[in-house]
């Protein structure tokens, strides 16, 4: 398992890129840096490139209708060059939510969509000329619907590398069908492991059928908290606001996946509760709302031989890279617990 972080979008960007470095020194293997609508994250990726030597970056996520599939190609290839080949392409539909209301865009075919964008980034890598005769997108832009002096190009520079990986955030089944057919990486979110086949096992089974053998392992790319001691059970709550306002508040009713997640995982009654409660403006109560034994299963947090068994849990369920969140309230500690991590899962 390789063992990763997230940068937060909220703030303390530059404290974050310093503790970063620390942990690259203690064996962080890849570092996610999230766009929702705070600062881009793709200014942030190319400043934690330039103080880092070893570890990956990665996007994790940008959205698919906020750039061109082009210009998401050409800023995935600049972030490999400014880092020498360390970047992944961290993608996602995100939710009417952010596309609409933030960036007056129309949310639609989240599916279709990125699997075009997926094929016209390739393209752009190999330096073809880019034609893509899409649905959604149309490149050159046909004659009848613009000035008829568009011609195809290639990409000026050479990229450091001809395929970058791919890695896209998904949750319904034909998203990660799709996700597990075309892309290196899967990054679902709030990941049970004990539940995670029943939920996803038939989508990833039909994708994973149709996958390119050169695109080898799919990369399950797994976020959660991580806390480790005899007395640390309590922090667990520290988790409870965020993951409630994505249950309770990413959405309206009965168009929420975050809750629909839940839903699928067996907690019906208390993911409505959850939304009830958070779309009432009752946040605090929505977050106590929260079953503790779900916070438990998608979290590694407790004394050594609990993480040990859950971290047999996660591997078994098939992550392969974790996106640590360090609980830890002492900074200072956070290292020894990537360390530490990073020995219990050698």
């Amino acid at each position: 398992m390789r063992i990763g972080t997230q940068i937060s979008y909220a703030g303390g960007f530059a404290e974050s890129v310093a503790e970063v470095v620390e942990l690259e020194h203690a064996g962080l293997d890849i570092v996610f840096i999230p766009e929702a609508y705070s600062f881009d994250a793709v200014s942030q990726l190319g400043f934690l490139a330039a103080k880092t030597e070893r570890v990956e970056i990665a996007s994790g996520i940008v959205q698919i209708y906020t750039r061109t599939p082009t210009l998401t190609a050409m800023t995935a290839a600049g972030l490999d060059f400014v880092s020498d080949g360390r970047f992944t392409l961290g993608m996602g539909a995100s939710g009417p939510q952010v596309i609409e209301g933030f960036h007056g865009v129309r949310y639609d075919a989240p599916v279709a969509r990125t699997r075009e964008v997926v094929d016209i980034c390739r393209q752009v890598w190999r330096r073809e000329r880019v034609v893509h005769d899409g649905r959604h997108y149309q490149i050159p832009l046909p004659a009848d619907q613009g000035t008829g002096l568009g011609k195809p190009l290639k990409l000026i520079n050479h990229p450091v590398r001809s395929r970058i990986p791919i890695m896209l955030a998904s949750l319904g089944p034909k998203n990660v069908a799709m996700t597990a057919e075309i892309a290196e990486g899967w990054e679902p979110i709030f990941f049970h492991p004990e539940k995670a086949n029943d939920v996803w096992g038939a989508p990833l089974a039909e994708g994973k059928a149709k996958r390119d053998p050169e695109l080898g392992e799919l990369d399950v790319v797994v976020g959660l908290p991580v806390a480790i001691g005899d007395d640390v059970a309590h922090l667990l709550d520290n988790i409870r606001h965020y993951v409630a306002l994505y249950v309770g508040g990413m959405g309206a009713r009965g168009k929420n996946f975050y809750n629909d997640l839940v839903c699928r995982y067996g907690y019906e009654a208390e993911a409505k509760q959850v939304q009830d409660l958070y779309l009432d403006g009752k946040k605090d109560e929505a977050a106590a709302a929260l079953p503790r034994e779900l916070l438990e299963a998608m979290s590694l947090v407790g004394p050594v031989g609990h993480v040990k068994e859950r971290l047999a849990a996660f591997r078994e369920a098939g992550a392969t890279t974790l996106q640590v969140n360090v609980i830890e309230p002492d900074p200072a500690r956070r290292p020894a617990v990537v360390r530490e991590l990073k020995e219990l899962t050698a």
